[in-house]
């Protein structure tokens, strides 16, 4: 099991103690606002890094303090234990890995893969496009470093041409598009790559919950030449090269993979404008859940899955459904409302913890 313990310093509403984890299956139970996702949230930021839920490690520090710290323990397969350790003080957040600083985020990844089921995971299915292409990235850093790398030397060059676009200094441009062609070829192979994959999971996943067939993502990219290929270099410095005056006039880049977009179809028509709100949740949820599966056939590791209350917004037949197709896993952790029939999911060693106003209490 890799997550073992996590200490609290300051941490929002949590007492200032250690909580045991050790457990194959974690619920946390109480009513909102007592502080069940920020324990959710401090073992995604154990992972991570970050915060799910806000950009402001400020917003973090409980109120009336002036600085937070989070030590988690977690086990390896090989039985290993290890330390993250988290704190912020003076608007400077300092990382460390068994006693050893860490200054750049990535060198996180995989230490606790986690999966974050949420409310928000909504917007990956009828969001904005950025929302939709957050998720496949995502799915991508959570194994290629590589991958990280590549998009964010994509952004930081596309700052930079953005920038001369505002400024009308055009002189460097064509250095600019050469690298934003060089990275972001990369990018939409890999996405493509990636959703051509996903679709063989998640298509399969929506059928058996919903009896709906022939649903799946389609890639768009902004750069495509015939029968809607990747371009390769040439190709993608020539299409950018049309939409060069028209940059200048707008004064932002108007090609590349910021502008890609994801959309859900079925039968060869967008899924999502006709879909009920329901099953417009359920994409989102069964995305995560194909998620999951995808992580696990690429690595062969099993993830963590944090689920915060979405089993709420399904019906029972439903969240029964969703619970039997989650993939293997190294640990669970999930909320409910004191109402909710948690006891239906709970295991023979499920470890249950009421939590009010920050406390927690093994039930």
């Amino acid at each position: 099991m890799p997550v073992l313990s996590v200490s609290y310093v300051n941490y929002r509403n949590l007492e200032n103690k250690t909580i045991d984890l050790l457990s194959k299956e974690v619920f946390f139970v109480g009513e909102n606002g007592q502080g069940k996702s920020n324990l959710l949230e401090s073992i995604y930021f154990s992972a991570y890094g970050n915060s799910f839920r806000t950009r402001s490690d400020a917003e973090i520090i409980r109120n009336g303090e002036k600085n937070f710290s989070l030590k988690t323990l977690y086990r390896e397969d090989s039985g290993t234990t290890n330390s993250i350790f988290i704190s912020y003080d003076q608007n400077k957040k300092k990382i460390e890995k068994n006693g050893k600083s860490i200054k750049d985020r990535k060198e996180l990844i995989n230490t606790m893969p986690c999966v974050l089921f949420c409310h928000d995971d909504l917007d990956f299915a009828a969001g904005e496009p950025e929302k939709k292409r957050f998720f496949i990235d995502q799915c991508l850093s959570m194994y290629d470093v590589m991958y990280i790398d590549i998009n964010r030397r994509y952004k930081k060059i596309l700052k930079t041409r953005n920038l001369a676009l505002k400024e009308g200094s055009y002189d460097m441009l064509d250095i600019y598009d050469m690298q934003l062609a060089q990275n972001g070829i990369e990018i939409q192979r890999k996405r493509n790559n990636t959703i051509f994959k996903f679709n063989q999971i998640f298509g399969k996943l929506y059928q058996d919950i919903t009896g709906i067939d022939g649903v799946s993502i389609k890639y768009k990219p902004s750069w495509t030449v015939k029968n809607e290929e990747i371009p390769d270099l040439n190709e993608a410095l020539s299409l950018m090269q049309q939409k060069r005056e028209m940059d200048k006039i707008i004064k932002t880049t108007m090609s590349g993979p910021h502008r890609d977009r994801i959309v859900f179809v079925r039968n060869g028509t967008n899924f999502v404008p006709t879909a009920s709100t329901g099953q417009r949740r359920l994409l989102a949820i069964l995305l995560r859940v194909a998620q999951s599966i995808y992580y696990s056939q690429l690595t062969e590791k099993k993830p963590v899955l944090l689920m915060d209350d979405v089993l709420l917004e399904l019906d029972p037949d439903k969240r029964q459904s969703v619970t039997t197709l989650l993939p293997e896993y190294d640990q669970l952790f999930c909320t409910f409302l004191p109402g909710e029939p948690y006891e239906r999911y709970k295991k023979s060693g499920t470890k249950i913890y009421k939590i009010k106003n920050g406390v927690w209490n093994v039930l």
